[in-house]
């Protein structure tokens, strides 16, 4: 009982930690947000998945409730260093005071490479952003995501740092960049968490704006 309310304490010491360099971004550079993450994950045999995903955002220091999506992905593992897949987004994001949707199908490839026990995943993604109440865009996104070995106590966390870019095709520029900072745990057999930090920089008409994100996920594998 001491050495599971040990581990716990390690867990909820790394939360704090996070939100404690979040809160130091927010005050001087941009607004604090709070998202969460739920993903539910479905093997199909020993090469396939089908996933479920649903997104939730806070915005104006956490008050305000302005971003929800809802996707459907399948993917297909090739090899342990390949995986490939698609699925559709449904998108529906705070403007001007009400909720405007965007409809995203896209595809995904996925490499996968391991250096000095080191897990590297370099994800890469093409979107179609279809949109009521504007034109229509094509959108590229790319996210490396380095793994360290460590997997510490019975809840295996393990740190990871990542970064990701967004390149919109209509005006052939970078548009967004989000790094990240955090780790990945196990709460039970089938059920593995993240809790992160995450700088978000987006390019605006004329001036780039921050967002200092705390950021939680829950994963079921089924």
């Amino acid at each position: 009982m001491v050495k599971y309310i040990t581990e716990l304490s390690i867990c909820v010491i790394f939360g704090l930690l996070l939100f404690l360099i979040s809160n130091v971004y927010a005050y001087d550079d941009g607004d604090f947000q709070v998202w969460h993450i739920e993903n539910q994950e479905f093997k199909i045999n020993k090469n396939s998945k089908l996933a479920f995903e649903e997104e939730f955002r806070f915005g104006n220091n956490a008050r305000e409730f302005y971003y929800q999506h809802y996707d459907i992905g399948f993917a297909y593992l090739f090899t342990k260093f390949f995986e490939f897949g698609g699925g559709f987004r449904q998108i529906y994001e705070k403007k001007s005071g009400k909720f405007k949707e965007e409809n995203s199908p896209f595809i995904k490839a996925t490499l996968k490479w391991l250096f000095f026990g080191l897990d590297f995943d370099d994800g890469n993604r093409f979107e179609y952003r279809n949109f009521d109440y504007s034109p229509d865009l094509w959108r590229y996104r790319n996210k490396l995501t380095l793994k360290f070995p460590w997997k510490l106590t019975s809840f295996e966390i393990r740190p990871y740092l990542a970064d990701e870019i967004f390149f919109d095709f209509e005006d052939a520029t970078l548009s967004r960049n989000r790094f990240y900072s955090g780790f990945g745990f196990k709460m039970f057999k089938n059920v593995g968490g993240e809790i992160f930090y995450l700088l978000q920089t987006t390019k605006g008409s004329d001036v780039w704006t921050d967002a200092n994100v705390l950021g939680t996920k829950i994963k079921i594998s089924f």
